[in-house]
């Protein structure tokens, strides 16, 4: 594909975001179109894989700001006619002769020249091309430089107390990694690499079209610059294989629903000798069955009878280190919440949130006649509760 096709692409349509999308915008959603088109998660489906192919291509320009400003800088262009020979071009009465190298460096006149000296070429080349010349008059041209690897998400569900203590489990992944037999690069062992015969290892081709110089990946290479004659058996030729790898992976004390782990140079391998991506491994907290947790406080509900509320008891409850004993005020309310301060979940600089008790008094469906006799005389010797607020209001409707 040329640079122009390239740069008649709408890489923000591509990925759903406005052209004003802020950084953080357009990473979240290459992530999630990723995610949802990985062909991992497709198998056989060939439109999930052209649009992952579509998102990455996207991403590659607008994640990096440098490239995002000049896509952006040559979309305007392209988009105000810059370069179309229009109703004020040559053969139009009243026009002046269009020239590009007025634009590029080939023309006279002063002022600031953003793209002089390099021209035409050398401008797609450092949008596409990750910088630097394309051959031809912008001088020779450059090989593609390592690629950093795609990060890798997966996710793990933790039991309650494993999130609260802090764990360290082993993680199996499977995941694309370099093939061990050929260590990469593609070839059979004992052989290399041989430099491409078309881009003679620049990676990349240049071609004229009338006034203007295209760069383009080179098509037998597929822009590595190299190509293997002789293809590892293993990975025939890719130097990457899709394998099993074992991680043992430390999740901090205090760890949360739906957090994010990120473990830098853990992901794919990088293309060419780069840098590996990072994994990112979200967290999913199996509930308890007796603990809730509010921030770095754990919740606790208590049942106690009506008797414990009134005249007031020493309850024990269970901690995640062991019990507590909690006194329970005469006159406690339903609903009323107790707390054992340090019994909660660790923080990060070394303070441990607090334990809070919710008590719940619980009312019997039936009770003997002993219990409702002692009831009885109870109410009989105990006062109304105060409701004369609704008393008025009773009255009206008698």
């Amino acid at each position: 594909m040329s640079s122009k096709d390239w740069i008649e692409k709408d890489y923000y349509a591509a990925l759903g975001v406005d052209k004003s999308a802020s950084s953080d915008e357009i990473k979240k959603a290459y992530r999630k179109l990723a995610r949802e088109s990985h062909p991992d998660h497709n198998p056989g489906d060939t439109g999930a894989e052209e649009r992952f192919k579509t998102v990455s291509e996207a991403y590659a320009v607008l994640g990096d700001e440098k490239k995002r400003r000049e896509y952006d800088e040559m979309r305007s262009l392209f988009g105000s006619g810059a370069f179309r020979r229009g109703a004020r071009g040559a053969g139009q009465p009243g026009g002046m002769p269009f020239d590009v190298s007025d634009l590029f460096g080939g023309g006279a006149g002063g002022g600031d020249n953003r793209f002089s000296g390099g021209g035409f070429s050398d401008l797609f080349s450092s949008i596409f091309s990750g910088g630097g010349g394309a051959g031809g008059a912008g001088g020779p041209a450059r090989p593609r430089g390592p690629a950093r690897g795609r990060d890798v998400e997966t996710e793990v569900a933790l039991d309650f107390e494993d999130a609260v203590r802090g764990v360290t489990l082993p993680l199996t992944l499977r995941a694309p990694g370099v093939c061990d037999t050929c260590h990469g690069n593609g070839a059979k062992p004992g052989t290399q690499p041989v430099a491409c015969p078309v881009c003679h290892g620049a990676g990349v081709t240049t071609r004229n079209q009338g006034s203007f110089s295209f760069s383009e990946p080179c098509r037998n290479c597929q822009g590595v610059g190299t190509i293997v004659e002789e293809k590892c058996p293993e990975c025939h030729g890719t130097g990457g294989v899709t394998k099993t790898r074992t991680l043992n992976v430390r999740f901090p004390a205090g760890v949360a629903d739906g957090q994010r782990i990120r473990l830098a140079g853990r992901g794919e391998p990088g293309e060419r000798g780069g840098p590996a991506g990072d994994l990112f491994v979200q967290v999913k907290v199996r509930p308890d069955e007796l603990f809730g947790r509010t921030g770095d406080d754990l919740t606790l509900n208590v049942p106690i009878t009506y008797a414990e509320a009134v005249l007031g008891t020493d309850l024990r409850v269970p901690t995640l280190d062991g019990t507590v004993t909690l006194r329970v005020p005469p006159g406690t309310p339903s609903g009323r919440v107790l707390r054992a301060r340090g019994k909660g979940v660790v923080r990060k600089d070394g303070r441990a949130g607090d334990l809070l008790v919710t008590l719940d008094v619980v009312v019997p469906a039936k009770v003997s006649d002993e219990a409702r006799a002692a009831l009885e005389t109870f109410a009989a010797q105990t006062p109304p509760a105060a409701r004369e607020h609704l008393d008025a209001r009773v009255r009206r409707f008698s």
